[in-house]
């Protein structure tokens, strides 16, 4: 399914289009699909028979015989495929036709205000049905994205970026806007709405190049001429029952009390308040200052791929606008976009986030959550994004001083060492309650990698004497036993710090927390005891 095209003028590719080279952010083939990628209902694309028993009864063919929106005369032969997929939908695959409706609901009301905006039919509003099952998280086994089936350089075209951080293919606002403006151009080409349609599943290219040579100007004539066709030009079977997929669903759409459907609600829609979010925004964080958890805010921004938000580029968010103040308020503050000097880490034969995490003094489960995935699996060959602060140019740089140099820097820092490294204490940790850098501690300390060993002293530079005294006064009062404590339902941090007998601002300090942070069941804390 989708579409095809990779240029309007030079009309379409085959099914696997060579696209235009990306910019410099795009130049990566890997991890083209999110984790949480959903296939294509096998429903989408079937190509049903009538089974024995199986006949529409007295209403369902009243349904079928009437005349509305894009419809015209139909000549026999060609309602046969109609038929065959209202009978479909009505009768086999009833359960995934209510399922689809249902999952419509928060979407309709928007879609039919664009196409309304662009001029377009209202029965164009029923098109994610055929593509996706209004799906926006689906993908389709050659690449095409969302509930309006982009594939990427076609979304390109219109607007929508597609690359290792964010997939706007996926968001059901901006791909709709697109896709009214792709319908709009293919209709202003063919004349026409059933070859316009076509054109959008098989591309406008394959659609002219068929028309001409079977020298004809309609939909069902072309489907008659099909077999006669060069192999180049003919049209493949997805093509040939899309229209009267479309026509199909919307007979059933439009007349869903007489055939026993739930009337769909156009009351469901999400209330969003869309706004713009600075490159390298921690999304967990605005999520949590809404008191969201991260699935009920990727819920609402399927299109962001990692738990950040693209660090070299301004991108858009939805946020309830119950809690948009709130989260507006987060992203005005200076930290809220700590991921800007990101690393893009190449993996390697042999990697694992062990091995990344050793690396960079970056906690596995901060790594995983970053990259959004659960996943024990690494690819080599495969980006990972490491957190970092500052020029990720640094930060690669400092991961491999000279070993004179390094030598000469360990010697100092011992000399000068401030710090003595506690159980439980990672380069990242002592970085976070410094407020500091990785990159910083491993290049003043002269350290190769991020391995600590318990009882070491490390220099920590651009910090006070005052409040390294504090900082170091403050880990002393806890002892070496860590305890990675799973929030349970109900728990807050007064309830957890009387639960183990420490203070709130130590749970705060170990964790990297404000006593005003959201936590939530399943969440794992640090808790050092006695």
């Amino acid at each position: 399914m989708g579409l095809l095209i990779a240029s309007l003028a030079a009309g379409c590719a085959p099914k696997t289009p060579q696209e235009a080279a990306p910019p410099v952010e795009e130049q990566v083939t890997e991890n083209l699909v999110p984790d949480d990628a959903e296939a294509l209902e096998p429903e989408i694309e079937a190509a049903p028979e009538v089974a024995p028993g199986e006949d529409l009864t007295q209403t369902e063919q009243a349904v079928l015989n009437q005349r509305f929106g894009l419809l015209f005369d139909l000549e026999q032969h060609e309602s046969k495929e109609v038929e065959l997929f209202f009978t479909y939908y009505n009768h086999k695959a009833r359960k995934t036709m209510e399922r689809w409706l249902e999952r419509s609901q928060p979407y309709l009301p928007y879609v039919r205000r664009v196409f309304t905006k662009y001029g377009l039919p209202q029965d164009l509003v029923l098109l994610p049905f055929v593509e996706s099952g209004y799906n926006v998280r689906a993908y389709s086994w050659a690449g095409a994205g969302g509930m309006w089936q982009f594939m990427r350089g076609t979304g390109r075209l219109y607007g929508l970026k597609s690359d290792w951080w964010i997939d706007e293919r996926r968001d059901p606002y901006k791909a709709t806007d697109a896709a009214a403006r792709h319908l709009k151009d293919l209709y202003d080409k063919f004349g026409d709405w059933y070859l316009a349609l076509a054109a959008y599943n098989a591309g406008e290219g394959k659609i002219s190049r068929a028309l001409k040579q079977a020298n004809c100007d309609d939909f069902f004539e072309l489907t008659e001429k099909n077999r006669k066709l060069s192999r180049r030009n003919r049209l493949k079977r997805e093509t040939q029952h899309y229209v009267p997929k479309f026509i199909a669903i919307s007979k059933i759409f439009q007349n869903l009390d007489t055939l026993g459907f739930e009337p769909v609600s156009w009351d469901m829609e999400y209330e969003i308040t869309p706004v713009k979010v600075p490159g390298g925004t921690d999304l967990l964080a605005l999520a949590r200052a809404g008191g969201l958890s991260w699935k009920e805010f990727h819920d609402l921004n399927p299109a962001f791929r990692r738990q950040v938000s693209p660090p070299h580029m301004e991108a858009t968010a939805y946020l309830p606008t119950d809690k948009a103040d709130k989260m507006v308020a987060y992203l005005n503050e200076p930290g809220a976009q700590p991921y800007a000097g990101y690393i893009r880490y190449r993996v390697r034969s042999g990697d694992s986030w062990w091995r990344i995490s050793r690396r960079y003094g970056v906690p596995i489960n901060v790594l995983k959550s970053v990259n959004n995935t659960r996943s024990n699996t690494l690819r080599p060959g495969h980006y990972v994004m490491v957190p970092g602060h500052g020029s990720s140019k640094t930060v690669t740089a400092s991961a491999s001083p000279s070993s004179s140099s390094a030598a000469k820097t360990r010697a100092i820092a011992a000399q000068r060492g401030n710090y003595v490294v506690r159980s439980g204490d990672t380069l990242w940790s002592i970085a976070q309650s410094f407020n500091t850098t990785v990159s910083t501690l491993r290049k003043s300390n002269g350290l190769r990698s991020s391995r600590l060993k318990i009882g070491q002293k490390l220099y920590i530079p651009n910090s006070s004497s005052a409040a390294t005294k504090q900082a170091v006064k403050e880990a002393e009062k806890v002892k070496a036993q860590l305890v990675q404590y799973k929030v349970r339902r109900g728990d807050n941090l007064y309830s957890i710090s009387r639960k183990f007998g420490v203070k709130v601002s130590d749970l705060c300090h170990w964790n990297a927390i404000s006593t005003k942070t959201t936590i939530y069941a399943g969440q794992k804390l640090k808790v050092y005891v006695q």
